[in-house]
This record gives C-alpha cells, sequence and structure tokens, in this order.
C-alpha cells in the first residue's frame, strides 16, 4: 500500500502537505518482508527512507513494528516467530535511536483484536486460517511483550503504543438471553490489552508496565446489532463514542488517542465532525485524549479490488508528488486541529497531535 500510493517516492512532500494543515505526527510502518529477506539478515532502508524524510520535514512518526505482515518462510504460530521478531524490534529500536532526535513511539503488534479475527477465525488474511483466533491472539500478545523487552534492552527511553479496534454490540431484543450474549461479545475487545497488562492469562507474561499508551480504533462500521445489521450514529441503540473513551480509559488509566479513524467518499467530513466532537466531550469528561489519528491521509487501491478509495485527504500523486486536495475535509480539519490543540491534556511527555501517513 505505502508503494502503491508513492509515499515511499515522495514521503517528505507528503509530510509537508499534512504540516499546512496542522499535523506534525504521523503513524507509519515498518514492513517486516523487505528488511528480513533473509533470516537474520536487515536492510532498513525502506524504513529509512521514511525515516529520513520525517526527520527533514520535523515529522514525529509513531512506527507500527508489525502490521499484519511477516516474511514468507515464517509459521506465526511457531516459537521461531517469536524470537524471530524479537530480534527485528531489537535491531529497529537501535536504528530509530542512532538515526533520529528525539523519544521513539513502538507500537510493537498493531491491531492484536483485528489480526487474530481476520487472520485466525475467517481467513480474511494471512495466515489464512479458521477457528485459531484465540491462539492467534495469545501468541501475538507474547510477541508483543517479547518485543517490548527487546525494545527496553536497547532503550527505556521510548513509549509504547497498543493500538486496538474499539466496539459496540447492541443485543438483538427479539432473541431470549441475547443481552448476555451481546455483553460478552462486546468485553472481547478489552482481551487483547487485559491479556498485555497480565489481568487476563496471566502465564503469557503480561503486566501493567507493559500496557503505557492506548490508541483506540474506531469506524462507523465499529458497532452492529448482534448478528445483525450495523448500527448508524442516528440509531437509539447506538453508543456514544464519548462513552467508549471513557470506559477504556477508566478501565485502564492510560493515556488514550483516536489512533485510527475515517470514512469513504462524502462520509468523510459528516464522520469525522462526528468524532472529533465526540473526544471533545471526552475531554470534558476528564478523559486525557492525546490527539485523533485520521486513517488514510493518501486515498489508495482499495484491499480487495484495487478500486480508487476516495477515503483520504490526499489524492493519487502525480509524477512531481503534487496530490489534489479533498477540500471539505482540509477545513474541517484546520478548525478541529486549532480547537484540539487548545484542548489537549497537558503532559511533557507525550505528543500525539497529527495524522497517520
Amino acid at each position: 500500500m505505502v508503494h502503491a500510493t508513492r509515499h515511499d517516492e515522495f514521503a517528505a512532500k507528503d509530510f509537508r502537505s499534512v504540516q499546512r494543515y496542522g499535523m506534525k505526527t504521523v503513524r507509519e510502518g515498518i514492513r517486516w518482508p523487505l528488511i528480513e529477506t533473509v533470516p537474520g539478515q536487515y536492510d532498513f532502508s525502506s524504513a529509512l527512507t521514511i525515516m529520513h524524510a520525517a526527520e527533514k520535514t520535523g515529522t514525529q512518526v509513531i512506527w507500527d513494528l508489525l502490521h499484519f505482515g511477516w516474511p514468507d518462510d515464517l509459521d506465526v504460530f511457531s516459537p521461531e516467530f517469536l524470537a524471530r521478531f524479537s530480534n527485528l524490534t531489537r535491531e529497529f529500536t537501535k536504528v530509530v535511536t542512532s538515526e533520529t532526535d528525539g523519544v521513539p513511539f513502538l507500537a510493537p503488534v498493531n491491531e492484536i483484536s483485528f489480526l487474530s479475527w481476520a487472520g485466525g477465525d475467517t481467513a480474511y488474511i494471512n495466515p489464512f486460517q479458521k477457528k485459531r483466533g484465540h491462539e492467534l491472539k495469545r501468541q501475538l500478545v507474547r510477541a508483543n511483550i517479547e518485543a517490548i523487552e527487546a525494545i527496553w534492552s536497547v532503550t527505556k527511553k521510548v513509549r509504547i503504543v497498543s493500538p486496538e479496534p474499539v466496539i459496540h454490540i447492541a443485543p438483538d431484543l427479539s432473541m431470549p438471553g441475547d443481552i448476555e450474549a451481546a455483553e460478552g461479545y462486546r468485553l472481547s475487545m478489552f482481551e487483547a490489552w487485559d491479556m498485555i497488562s497480565g489481568r487476563l492469562w496471566p502465564e503469557l507474561g503480561g503486566d501493567p508496565k507493559y500496557l503505557d499508551i492506548i490508541g483506540v480504533n474506531f469506524y462507523d462500521r465499529n458497532q452492529w446489532i448482534h448478528f445483525g445489521r450495523t448500527l448508524e450514529p442516528s440509531d437509539p441503540q447506538y453508543r456514544p463514542f464519548r462513552e467508549i473513551l471513557n470506559e477504556v480509559y477508566r478501565r485502564y488509566r492510560r493515556p488514550v488517542f483516536v489512533s485510527e479513524t475515517g470514512a469513504e467518499d462524502a462520509a468523510r467530513l459528516d464522520w469525522f465532525n462526528y468524532i472529533s466532537s465526540e473526544v471533545f466531550a471526552a475531554i470534558e469528561q476528564g478523559v486525557p485524549m492525546e490527539g485523533i489519528c485520521l486513517y488514510p491521509i493518501l486515498n489508495h487501491p482499495g484491499w480487495d479490488n484495487d478500486r480508487h478509495c476516495y477515503n483520504g485527504l490526499l489524492d493519487y500523486a502525480g509524477d512531481l508528488g503534487d496530490r489534489q486536495v479533498y477540500k471539505p475535509l482540509a477545513q474541517a480539519l484546520l478548525k478541529v486541529n486549532e480547537k484540539l490543540q487548545r484542548n489537549l491534556y497537558e503532559s511533557d511527555d507525550i505528543s500525539l497531535s497529527g495524522q497517520r501517513g
């Protein structure tokens, strides 16, 4: 996707473009299959291209170290996977600390819950398995914990980010007993964070020290009737996003930011306005919200069919890297970012004010 959008080719120009709208923080992912084509040998040039562009433009990066991809020779369920990923994170931490200034922000495993479901239960993405979701989730939690230890072996001056999707599932009131079933499913959104922090399955090695910054991923399809239709914000059973943010914060007492959110086509503007208004409401309720990350910034080819997805701020790049701006969203971003900067929870340790590249 990075290559398809030509972001690797025009990273510096992309960073300067988003800075026009007040965004100086981005999320990026290293691409493990490109980095370790031979076991134990690392070529970080693909990441360094983005890293140097960020340094050149004064852009802060939150790095995903595993975002759904690993080398083809690896079995994700094997002990070797844990060792190889731990080594990768250690080596990348050495690179990022030597090549950049400031405190690194690293997300060892992005969306453990989604990857476990999509790759372990529905066979939608790699590793294309069914009925192995819980097994995959436990393995990814182990990988996340061992990666953090590998990072800390290089430097303790680092912030660890744990991005996970949040959901709401309303019961089908026509089904007897569905209230309890829907609530049990809803609570599963906490499993990855609970495992990382040692609340659940403590034999995995979890501990509260591994849960630092919480990233909340939330889209317009993240609420539904149990085994039924998607809920819209106007639906009486729809749960306000502010309540979800509040519940996450009260459960873990960690800094929170919206680590992914967005919509497609004309819905981009209304959805962003809804999310931003809910974030402001959460701040007023005492939730230390650190920012909103819009996904994506760049329009891109669709995952399933390569269609031109109009869901970003910037469109496909021309030969010189110029991208057309979606003006309605751009204007909303300027207004919201100005207000958000005035209302951000004050902290000397965190700066999370931007968007994902």
